[in-house]
């Protein structure tokens, strides 16, 4: 006799869901989108850009690498926001920017933006030697 009900799958369905339909769902939004960039990505970003604009001036920073750090390592009596060290033996100059200390002074993107902007352009100017009004003629007016 020829039996009506299919026989049982050999492996069981992996469960997506548990029985009161909770449990994982996808993203809460697209990757293209701001909200799916974490804090650290979006500071990242900013300190990209920062660096880019001031690239297309001073080619020469295009040897310079550019670090996103946490914190600072041991702070003396003045948290800083940045900090450079310049090439030596086989290691391209480098320019760090604290990610923390600057988040704690400004309240929004846009001021995180200015502020990153400018410990950028000092830092690029002590490396260089010169002054920060020299490295960005823009310094300080926004």
């Amino acid at each position: 006799m020829d039996s009506p009900v299919p026989p049982p799958p050999i492996e069981p369905r992996p469960r997506r869901r548990d029985r009161h339909g909770r449990g994982m769902r996808g993203p809460v939004a697209p990757p293209q989108v701001p909200l799916a960039a974490s804090r650290a990505e979006s500071f990242r970003d900013l300190v990209q850009d920062s660096m880019e604009r001031l690239e297309r001036r001073w080619p020469q920073l295009a040897e310079v690498d550019f670090l996103v750090m946490d914190v600072p390592g041991a702070p003396d009596e003045a948290v800083p926001l940045g900090a450079s060290a310049p090439a030596d033996k086989g290691r391209p100059a480098r320019i760090v920017v604290y990610r923390r200390p600057v988040e704690i002074r400004t309240k929004n993107r846009d001021e995180r933006a200015l502020l990153v902007h400018e410990v950028v352009v000092e830092q690029v100017a002590e490396l260089l030697g010169l002054a920060p009004e020299s490295v960005d003629p823009r310094y300080g007016q926004d």
